[in-house]
């Protein structure tokens, strides 16, 4: 019954977005009564953060099985590896990445001990591609040709999550840090921006301008180790 209503949670998710779920809408779809579904669920909070866990797992599963088709030797093979598989995945599943990472869902806050591991099964994944990079010298100098000052501003957006031991195990200074946050986020923002066709149709070839920003946002972290050319 709980998957039932997980399924029909998300077929609503898709039609009204995540603001206008409701379980009186879940339950009406189910045919049964409004009251019923409070066996399952305790309230519509509590059925958004079961959806956010659901497609946060499906997001890890994915990335994590297109990760461990490369031989771990090759970084840049891994870089692309995640990046072409949360791109497959957000445009395979829509709606689920909006409710990730689109707009906040009004008056609601994820529980933090209930969505931070499965959400953060990717991020791992590149934490430990920096850790290797590092260990066999591929880590790019991430202060070099930056403006003078760049350690202090990079310790102090670091913050804590130096002494996190989801950074600190990896062995990694506030500036790979910084830098591997950063080609995170042009990774992450380049899906969005496709995805909500926030260029509108100004890209006349998404593939090609994917593949390049990927790129770019890899030498973010990675120095180059051969000519290859990825696609």
């Amino acid at each position: 019954m709980e998957a039932e209503i997980l399924r029909v949670a998300a077929e609503e998710l898709a039609r009204h977005g995540a603001a206008a779920l409701s379980l009186r809408a879940v339950a009406r779809e189910m045919g049964m009564a409004s009251s019923a579904i409070y066996r399952y669920v305790r309230d519509r909070d509590e059925l958004l953060t079961r959806l956010i866990v659901a497609a946060y797992t499906s997001l890890g599963d994915a990335v994590e099985a297109a990760h461990a088709t490369v031989d771990p030797a090759d970084l840049d093979g891994r870089w692309w590896a995640v990046g072409t598989a949360l791109r497959d995945w957000a445009r395979s599943h829509p709606h689920e990445y909006a409710l990730l990472y689109g707009s906040p869902v009004p008056d609601y806050r994820a529980p933090a001990e209930q969505t931070n591991e499965p959400g953060t099964r990717v991020q791992a994944l590149l934490v430990r591609l920096l850790a290797d990079a590092q260990r066999v010298g591929r880590l790019r100098d991430a202060a070099a040709g930056i403006a003078p000052g760049v350690q202090v501003r990079a310790e102090a957006a670091a913050g804590p999550l130096l002494d996190d031991p989801f950074f600190a195990d990896a062995g990694l200074d506030a500036p790979a840090v910084m830098a591997g946050l950063a080609a995170w986020t042009l990774l992450l923002g380049t899906v969005t921006t496709e995805l909500f066709e926030q260029l509108g149709d100004t890209i006349p070839d998404p593939d090609a301008y994917f593949a390049y920003m990927l790129e770019v946002a890899g030498r973010l972290v990675l120095t180059p180790a051969t000519a290859t050319v990825h696609s």
